[in-house]
């Protein structure tokens, strides 16, 4: 029995790289061209007003297609986007990603904007440092911070 311990590593990476290589939907999807979702505590009537939709989504209304729907289990509202020209494979990549030039980062923040007005009333941000020295664990993070693209996400 120990000597088949690697067996189940080995079975594992194989799923995730089949998984990987497979389309992202039965559509045959490629990640860049998924629908990027939010849910928003609001009515549906509440996000798209007048058929627009919300201000940090407008600015891109030209670039991209809009979903408003109820979300699962009457719990607010669907809030997705997507880009209606295909997106080019290079520019999804993780090292796009981290160079900040993944056309999806725009999206992502104006649906997070979108979100924060919704709910809030405005978009909120950070005003202050979250140490008043350096450390260098703050530093580390504000260096994944600058990485994320301003997506929220490291």
């Amino acid at each position: 029995m120990r000597k088949v311990w690697w067996v189940v590593p080995v079975a594992v990476a194989g799923a995730a790289a089949v998984r990987r290589a497979r389309p992202a939907h039965e559509g045959g999807e490629r990640a860049g061209d998924r629908w990027l979702t939010v849910t928003v505590n609001r009515a549906p009537a509440d996000v798209g007003s007048e058929g627009k939709p919300p201000a940090p989504l407008d600015e891109l209304a030209d670039r991209i297609d809009v979903r408003i729907r109820p979300a699962p289990g009457d719990r607010g509202t669907e809030l997705g986007a997507r880009f209606r020209e295909p997106v080019p494979a290079e520019s999804t990549s993780v090292p796009a990603r981290l160079a900040g030039r993944d056309p999806r980062q725009e999206l992502r923040r104006a649906l997070r904007d979108a979100k924060s007005l919704l709910e809030a009333g405005e978009v909120l941000r950070p005003d202050a440092p979250p140490t008043t020295r350096p450390t260098p664990g703050g530093k580390l993070v504000e260096l994944f911070t600058r990485r994320s693209g301003g997506e929220g996400v490291l």
